[in-house]
């Protein structure tokens, strides 16, 4: 079964506009699976935007980028699965949000991730409120997967 999760990066538009750019993610959304992957492999601003740029993903990895052939049915073993580029399916641009408190009030599914302007990651379930990732690893009040 899914634990679907977006995330996100704070960023402008090409109108000079602070906007948050989202993604849906379908598999392993909960903390210790999504989180744990952006906290450990996606903390320059550069592999943020390009993994957000796949648009949809079915599942995240360490990279973005494959190094040789890839796909949905085959794919390389570190390497995120994007339902366009992996799966051929028609593309899904990302989401666009005005701002932080929209992003995490909109659908995040069951859970969202933001990667700020400062470069920190926040997180939210969708039954609480947003909070640093990195202080829900270095909790432990009501640990989540």
């Amino acid at each position: 079964m899914a634990t679907r999760s977006r995330i996100a990066i704070e960023t402008t538009d090409t109108s000079g506009n602070k906007v948050i750019k989202s993604i849906y993610c379908h598999f392993d959304g909960y903390p210790s699976g999504v989180g744990k992957t952006l906290m450990e492999n996606y903390q320059a601003r550069e592999k943020v935007e390009a993994l957000i740029s796949l648009g949809d993903i079915s599942f995240i990895k360490e990279e973005v980028t494959p190094s040789g052939s890839h796909s949905f049915n085959s794919p390389q073993e570190r390497v995120t699965v994007a339902y366009h580029r992996d799966r051929g399916e028609k593309f899904n641009p990302p989401r666009i949000n005005a701002s932080v408190s929209e992003f995490f009030l909109s659908d995040i599914e069951e859970y969202g991730y933001l990667f700020t302007e400062e470069g920190e990651w926040l997180f939210q379930s969708s039954a609480g409120s947003p909070m640093p990732l990195e202080l829900h690893f270095s909790s432990q009040v009501n640990p989540l997967p």
